[in-house]
Protein backbone atom coordinates (compact mmCIF):
# COMPACT_ATOMS: atom_id res chain seq x y z
CA UNK A 1 0.00 0.00 0.00
CA UNK A 2 0.90 3.47 -0.80
CA UNK A 3 -0.74 6.98 0.84
CA UNK A 4 0.34 10.06 -0.85
CA UNK A 5 -0.08 13.85 1.25
CA UNK A 6 0.16 16.31 -1.29
CA UNK A 7 1.08 19.91 0.15
CA UNK A 8 2.08 23.32 -0.87
CA UNK A 9 -1.06 24.89 -2.39
CA UNK A 10 -2.70 28.21 -1.45
CA UNK A 11 -3.76 31.41 -3.31
CA UNK A 12 -1.27 33.22 -5.43
CA UNK A 13 -1.79 36.34 -7.21
CA UNK A 14 -1.35 35.61 -11.67
CA UNK A 15 1.89 35.90 -12.46
CA UNK A 16 3.00 33.62 -9.07
CA UNK A 17 4.71 30.57 -8.34
CA UNK A 18 3.79 27.85 -5.80
CA UNK A 19 5.78 24.44 -5.55
CA UNK A 20 3.83 21.33 -4.63
CA UNK A 21 4.71 18.07 -2.98
CA UNK A 22 3.95 14.90 -2.67
CA UNK A 23 4.97 12.75 -0.15
CA UNK A 24 4.55 8.91 0.22
CA UNK A 25 4.41 6.65 3.24
CA UNK A 26 4.24 2.48 2.97
CA UNK A 27 5.62 1.57 -0.14
CA UNK A 28 8.18 4.14 -1.86
CA UNK A 29 7.24 6.10 -4.99
CA UNK A 30 10.05 4.53 -7.26
CA UNK A 31 7.47 1.62 -8.88
CA UNK A 32 6.91 2.91 -12.31
CA UNK A 33 6.34 6.91 -12.51
CA UNK A 34 4.69 9.80 -10.20
CA UNK A 35 2.04 12.14 -11.73
CA UNK A 36 0.23 15.49 -11.15
CA UNK A 37 -3.49 15.73 -12.05
CA UNK A 38 -5.71 18.72 -12.01
CA UNK A 39 -9.46 18.96 -11.49
CA UNK A 40 -11.54 22.31 -11.57
CA UNK A 41 -14.97 22.74 -10.68
CA UNK A 42 -17.62 21.10 -13.14
CA UNK A 43 -14.32 19.55 -15.04
CA UNK A 44 -12.69 16.80 -15.46
CA UNK A 45 -9.48 15.16 -13.88
CA UNK A 46 -6.70 16.41 -16.33
CA UNK A 47 -3.37 15.30 -16.61
CA UNK A 48 -0.55 18.04 -15.91
CA UNK A 49 3.02 16.13 -15.56
CA UNK A 50 4.70 13.05 -14.68
CA UNK A 51 8.23 11.59 -14.02
CA UNK A 52 9.33 8.12 -14.60
CA UNK A 53 11.34 6.45 -11.60
CA UNK A 54 13.66 4.20 -13.78
CA UNK A 55 15.34 7.29 -16.50
CA UNK A 56 13.58 10.24 -14.70
CA UNK A 57 12.16 11.37 -18.22
CA UNK A 58 9.13 13.64 -17.71
CA UNK A 59 5.94 14.39 -19.44
CA UNK A 60 3.76 17.45 -19.59
CA UNK A 61 0.53 19.20 -20.80
CA UNK A 62 0.98 21.51 -23.25
CA UNK A 63 -1.30 24.00 -20.92
CA UNK A 64 1.81 23.86 -18.65
CA UNK A 65 5.46 23.38 -20.76
CA UNK A 66 7.78 26.14 -20.07
CA UNK A 67 6.11 27.12 -16.72
CA UNK A 68 5.43 23.76 -14.79
CA UNK A 69 8.55 21.40 -13.98
CA UNK A 70 8.08 17.94 -12.32
CA UNK A 71 11.39 16.91 -9.69
CA UNK A 72 11.73 14.21 -7.45
CA UNK A 73 14.38 13.91 -4.53
CA UNK A 74 14.90 10.32 -3.25
CA UNK A 75 12.45 7.37 -3.62
CA UNK A 76 9.91 9.25 -1.27
CA UNK A 77 8.89 12.70 -2.55
CA UNK A 78 7.91 14.53 -5.87
CA UNK A 79 7.70 18.63 -6.42
CA UNK A 80 6.14 20.55 -8.93
CA UNK A 81 7.28 23.30 -9.39
CA UNK A 82 4.76 25.88 -10.72
CA UNK A 83 5.75 29.44 -12.45
CA UNK A 84 3.78 32.02 -14.54
CA UNK A 85 0.61 30.84 -12.32
CA UNK A 86 -2.67 31.71 -14.56
CA UNK A 87 -6.09 31.94 -13.42
CA UNK A 88 -7.07 29.03 -15.52
CA UNK A 89 -4.42 26.68 -13.34
CA UNK A 90 -6.98 26.75 -10.23
CA UNK A 91 -8.06 23.29 -9.72
CA UNK A 92 -7.14 20.92 -6.96
CA UNK A 93 -4.07 19.03 -7.64
CA UNK A 94 -3.38 15.65 -7.01
CA UNK A 95 -0.39 13.43 -7.01
CA UNK A 96 -0.66 9.74 -8.87
CA UNK A 97 1.88 6.83 -8.55
CA UNK A 98 1.71 4.41 -10.65
CA UNK A 99 3.86 0.69 -9.92
CA UNK A 100 3.87 -0.63 -13.29
CA UNK A 101 3.78 0.23 -16.68
CA UNK A 102 0.31 0.55 -18.10
CA UNK A 103 1.02 1.84 -21.40
CA UNK A 104 1.64 5.84 -20.67
CA UNK A 105 1.48 8.47 -17.67
CA UNK A 106 -0.94 10.77 -19.55
CA UNK A 107 -4.14 9.20 -18.21
CA UNK A 108 -5.47 8.56 -14.77
CA UNK A 109 -6.27 4.86 -15.52
CA UNK A 110 -2.48 4.00 -15.38
CA UNK A 111 -2.56 4.91 -11.84
CA UNK A 112 -2.87 2.89 -8.72
CA UNK A 113 -3.15 5.15 -6.21
CA UNK A 114 -3.73 8.92 -5.50
CA UNK A 115 -3.71 11.60 -2.68
CA UNK A 116 -6.30 13.76 -1.37
CA UNK A 117 -5.13 17.02 -3.64
CA UNK A 118 -4.57 19.66 -2.29
CA UNK A 119 -6.23 23.07 -3.77
CA UNK A 120 -4.43 25.97 -5.89
CA UNK A 121 -6.60 29.56 -6.80
CA UNK A 122 -5.12 31.63 -8.72
CA UNK A 123 -6.70 35.37 -8.86
CA UNK A 124 -6.75 37.71 -11.58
Amino acid sequence: QVQLVESGGGLVQAGGSLRLSCAASGRTLSSYATGWFRQAPGKEREFVAAIRWSNGRTTYADSVKGRFTISRDNAKKVYLQMNSLRPEDTAVYYCAAATTYYGGTDYARYYDYWGQGTQVTVSS
